[in-house]
Parts: C-alpha cells; structure tokens; sequence
C-alpha cells in the first residue's frame, strides 16, 4: 500500500552529503533514513519498505555497483545513484546494472528533487501514473504487461523481474506497437527530460530488455534497431 510519504533511503558514507540531503528531502516532506554502507541499508529494508533508494557509488567495502548489481536480483526497487565520478562509462555501468536514473556529484538540490520526482511518478508513487499507464493488460506473442501490478509476464505465466525503467521503456513500446521512436521521444515517454549528446540510457535499456525477452538477444524479434532512427516494437499488441 502506498504512503502518503514515499519513504527515501539515503545510502552514502559522507556524512555531511548524506546530512544535508536528508534534511532537504525531510523539508520538502519525504520520509528518509540514511546508511553509511550496505550492511546498514540490509537492516533498514529488512524492518521499513523503502520507495526509492539514492546510492552512492563509492562506499566502504560493498560498493554502489555491487549493491546494485545484488538488489536488482530480487527487487525493483527504484535506484538513482550518486558518484563523484561523472564520465559517461560510469553512468552506462551504473545503468546496465539495473539504475533507474543517475545524477553526478556536486548536483543541486532541485535537480536531485526533478530526478527523485520523475522516478516516482513512473512507478505510480506520490502521485498518479502516467495517462498511458492507465490503460488495461497489454498483451503481445503471448506475453503480459500488466501496468496496474507493473509486472511483465512470460508465455509460461512467469514473472519477468524488470526494474522500474525497464517496465517503462518497455511500456512505451507497447504502447506505440509498430512505430518508429527516436531516443530523444523515448526519453521523453520514460523520463521526461531530453537526452544529453552522449547519453546512451535508451540503447542500455533496450539491450537489458532484450536479454529478459528475446529468444536470441544479438536477432532481436520484438525490439529492433531501426538504423539512423531508433527502435520499433514489431508485435501486434492487445489491451484488455
């Protein structure tokens, strides 16, 4: 059941980023624990369901990634990570790991405040889901995608665990079955915000998704790159 305060952890070791943040977050009506490390962060999500995670990159002994990388193995909890370290590579990593968004040390507290937003309302927290989301079971080659449960079931009716950006990215194209969209309108549907001259989020989602749902991931069937214009959904899609 969803609170009326989505509940945030912070995981970050710097104690005054992590201080400064919680009371920012807590000002603006959040409800927020903080972890210096990955033990900490197990204790908490064992007692307290946890909306959404901020991670920090580097921390003392499991890593962000490892983090990451271990929580996207049995939970779709929604994960914007943090690190000093803005390269591109850093961001794809973190993305190929299961990340639902990224945001680079020093940032401003709004922007972190649009990130956190953004990631909530695609996961139909704090607020509404978004108008597409609101339509009924899509179905496609004997697949599911439920939006109500955002749960995506396989011809055998097993759960396929997708993070939250991969249920989005994959909705959109449900949603918009045989036509071409560009990464810049992906962005856009999944994200709301345009994409960066070298942000290659889309192209990673795409390649995770395809790993969950295509027989042969390097031939794609669903989900094809169409050259110099982006990607298609090629099945016939049914709502219900």
């Amino acid at each position: 059941m969803t609170t009326a305060q989505p509940h945030i952890l912070i995981v970050e070791d710097d104690a005054e980023i992590a201080r400064g943040t919680s009371r920012f977050l807590t000002q603006t009506g959040y409800r927020v624990s903080v972890a210096p490390d990955g033990r900490s962060m197990d204790r908490i999500m064992k007692d307290m369901r946890v909306d959404l995670m901020l991670l920090d990159l580097m921390l003392p002994g499991e890593d962000g990634l490892s983090i990451c990388r271990r929580l996207r193995a049995g939970t779709g909890i929604p994960i914007i990570m943090l690190t000093a370290m803005g390269e591109e590579m850093d961001r794809v990593v973190g993305l190929e790991l299961g990340a639902d968004d990224y945001l680079a040390k020093p940032f401003s507290t709004r922007e972190l405040l649009a990130r956190i937003r953004a990631v909530l309302r695609r996961r139909g927290e704090n607020g509404s889901p978004d108008a597409g989301m609101r339509n009924g079971k899509l179905s496609f080659d004997g697949w599911l995608l439920d939006p109500a449960t955002r749960q995506l079931h396989n011809r055998d009716g097993v759960k396929v665990v997708l993070t939250g950006a991969e249920f989005d990215l994959l909705a959109a194209f449900c949603e918009r079955p045989r036509r071409v969209l560009t990464r810049d309108q992906l962005l856009d549907l999944t994200q709301g915000r345009a994409a960066g001259p070298f942000d290659r989020s889309i192209d990673t989602l795409v390649s995770r998704i395809r790993q969950k749902i295509e027989v042969d991931p390097k031939d794609p069937l669903y989900v094809q790159t169409v050259r110099l214009g982006g990607y298609m959904f090629t099945q016939e899609v049914k709502s219900s």
